[in-house]
Parts: structure tokens; sequence; C-alpha cells
């Protein structure tokens, strides 16, 4: 290389790598400050993408497990209630037996079936008042077996979504809830039917026993119907967490440094940086022995 004023072609060469070992330093300092691999879109494109669809896969996982959580909650709820409900049935029953014995009065019976109706009434209120943020579940609004969620207040039985998709086969299941007013169970003073309406003489207590029973089948099985349902959302939960991990790890290795690869490239790039630096200097030093040939 010829020696000139004019121009420094060894300064230049000295520029370029110092520039590139600068570059990659700069990427080195950036992985290991943040941890992750991917830190841009330049970094590695088609990585960044799989990354991010998974991170909404994990988002939407996450989610699941937290709507299934709250479905469970709901049907905690409901059972609570009917548990509240079986016990009134159980005084009716016994109050029944008491009104069918021929050792009480006309006047005693109707001291009975008073008692008896106030259990109907409350089966009724408890039926109608207990609510899960606002739904009620035992009214019978959760009863059909048609869902409308076109409309602000879904109607029919309730959806519960906790997939990432909406396939019917794997991202969500409807919860259904009969009416478990007194008059649905046919107990009580509203009951459509004789049996079960009054226990104010012998016979209509004696017929009120068997349609108790048929109460207390009927609401064991909307029990156990919820309670299976808990546990299915229960091993919904279950599968959407194990999902969730393991895309979490998947996404980990696409996206997080390896530190100790990163950490011997940031040092490689350390010394090349130096090193150019310094050649640099001295390649600023070549014009001044130009210079000199002129003295």
């Amino acid at each position: 290389m010829a020696l000139s004023i004019n121009s420094n072609g060894l300064a230049s060469i000295s520029a370029y790598y110092l520039g590139q070992a600068y570059d990659s330093l700069e990427v080195s300092t950036r992985r290991l400050s943040s941890g992750l691999r991917i830190n841009s879109a330049s970094d590695d494109p088609a990585g960044l993408a799989v990354r991010e669809m998974m991170r909404a896969e994990i988002a939407s996982l996450n989610q699941g497990v937290r709507n299934a959580n709250d479905a469970i909650s709901l049907l905690q709820t409901a059972d609570g209630a009917l548990s509240v409900i079986d016990e009134k049935l159980i005084r009716m029953k016994e109050l029944s037996t008491q009104a069918s014995t021929g050792t009480y009065t006309q006047a005693q019976r109707q001291m009975l079936d008073s008692e008896y109706q106030a259990m109907a009434k409350e089966i009724t209120r408890i039926a109608n008042a207990t609510d899960f943020n606002g739904i009620y579940l035992l009214n019978g609004n959760l009863s059909s077996s048609t869902h409308n969620g076109t409309t602000l207040t879904p109607t029919g039985k309730m959806k519960v979504h906790f997939g990432s998709k909406n396939n019917s086969d794997a991202d969500y299941y409807y919860i259904q809830i009969s009416r478990s007013t007194a008059s649905a169970f046919g107990v009580g003073s509203t009951a459509t039917t004789t049996n079960g309406k009054s226990i104010s003489t012998q016979s209509l207590a004696q017929n009120a026993l068997a349609q108790i029973d048929k109460a207390i089948v009927s609401k064991d099985k909307i029990r156990a119907n919820l309670g299976a349902l808990q546990n299915r959302l229960q091993n919904t939960v279950q599968a959407l967490q194990l999902q969730s991990e393991n895309l979490q790890l998947a996404e980990a290795q696409i996206s997080d440094v390896d530190l100790a690869t990163e950490m011997a490239n940031y040092v490689r790039g350390q010394i090349l940086s130096q090193s150019a630096t310094a050649m640099l200097s001295q390649a600023n030093t070549l014009p001044q022995l130009a210079l000199a040939l002129l003295r």
C-alpha cells in the first residue's frame, strides 16, 4: 500500500472492523441486559413471529384457567344454596310424617302446615335470590337447553369458554341448571299437583311424603350434575395449566438468551473492539511518516 497523506486505507480498514466489533458488542450487551435473545424483529424475524404467537396462546390459556375457576366458584355457589334447600326439604318430609299420624288434631295439623308452607316459601326465596356476579342460578334462567349469546345478556344454558380457539369439542362447554323453586319440586301452596301442596289433613300429609321424596331426588340430580361439572372443570384447569407451562418452556427456548454463549460473545466483542481501537490509533499515525519524508 502506497504511503500518502490524502487517504489512510489502514485507518479505514481498522474503523470498519471496529464498527463490526462494536455492533456485536452492542447486541451482546442488549441481550445480556434483557435476558432475551430476541429484542427486536431484526434479531430473528421468524423467531419473533413464533414467539409472539406463543405468547398470545399462553395469555389466552391463562385467562382460560381464570374463566374455568370462575365457573367452579359459580357451581359451588349453586351447590351451597341447594344444600340449604336440602335441609328445608328434609324438614318438610319430617313435618309430613308428623302430620300423617292420627294422634294429632286438625288444628295441630294446620300449625304443622304453616311451617310446611314457610319451608316451601323459603325454598323459592333461596332459588330466586341465589346469584353469582348478578347471574341468577336456580330460578330457571339457566335451565333452557338452547344458548343464545348474540345479545348483551345471553339466555339459556351458560357457556363457559376456556380454550384459545372457538372449537365446541375442545374450547368450551355449557352449564345448565334446572329451576329449583318449590313449585318446580312440586311442594308447597304453589305446586301444580295436589300431592305435596299441603299437609293440612292426614290424607294430604300422607300423599305429600311421596312427592317430597321425588323433590329430594330431583334436587339430588341437580347437585350431582353440578358436582360432575365441577370435577370436569377442575380437570380442565389442570390440563390448561400444564399446557401453558409447556408452552412457556417452548417460548423460552426460542426467546431467552443463552447466558454462557452470549457472555463468550460479549468478551470476544470487547477484545475485538479494544484491538480495533488500538490498531485505528496506530493507523492514524501513518500519515506522519509521510510528513517526515518532506522534512
